[in-house]
């Protein structure tokens, strides 16, 4: 137990939480509420798989293993919404379950981005609304979700054989501890017990 308890004990949630955790600030940003939904689901069960490493419940690491498949599966939707694959849109509201016209944090405040405010009081009916442009961007907004989500790929593929790698070794410890003491065929609390033939004896006596 202290081989695995040492093994265990090595820094397998810490990249796993903070890489969620940055995503989840920079989605909350931009107000994309279904990518918010995920990133909390993920900490959860990130947190879940810890929890499992750091008490020895393989069981809670098996539910992190399988939800890393699925971890994957959407961070590649994402990928392909933000690349416009299959006829998504990355303009389109989805994302917000079409309840805003949020777009990616990024998509202002990338790297070298200026964003311009110009007044429309010159158009009927938008006198107090303004007309904001983004120039100077050194790299578009889309690329930058597509790497976080590419990150995410890589992290939860990473998590995923570490998890495989702790659940053999708590099954290879507990199959070793039921090999020493669950085949035992010997009582734990073995009491001698005297002839019935010599306790006759000793009451003639």
């Amino acid at each position: 137990v202290n081989t695995v308890s040492a093994e265990c004990n090595s820094p397998f949630p810490s990249p796993f939480q903070l890489a969620a955790l940055e995503r989840q600030v920079f989605d909350f940003l931009g107000y994309q509420w279904a990518p918010i939904l995920a990133n909390f689901l993920h900490i959860i069960i990130v947190i879940l798989g810890l929890f499992g490493t750091i008490q020895y419940r393989p069981r809670y690491i098996v539910v992190y293993a399988i939800w890393t498949a699925v971890w994957v599966t959407w961070n590649i939707f994402i990928i392909c919404f933000y690349l416009e694959v299959g006829g998504l849109s990355k303009d389109s509201e989805l994302l917000t379950f079409n309840i805003s016209r949020h777009q990616s944090w990024w998509s202002e405040n990338g790297p070298g981005c200026v964003r311009k405010e110009a007044s429309m009081s010159g158009i009927k009916g938008l006198d107090n609304h303004s007309y904001i442009s983004v120039i100077g961007c050194a790299l578009e907004y889309r690329y930058i979700e597509v790497m976080h989500s590419s990150f995410q790929i890589l992290i939860a593929l990473v998590g995923f054989v570490y998890a495989c790698y702790v659940v053999s070794v708590f099954t290879e410890e507990e199959d070793s501890f039921d090999f020493i003491g669950g085949f035992d065929p010997f009582p734990l609390y073995h009491v001698n017990e005297k002839p019935t033939n010599l306790l006759f004896k000793q009451t003639y006596l």
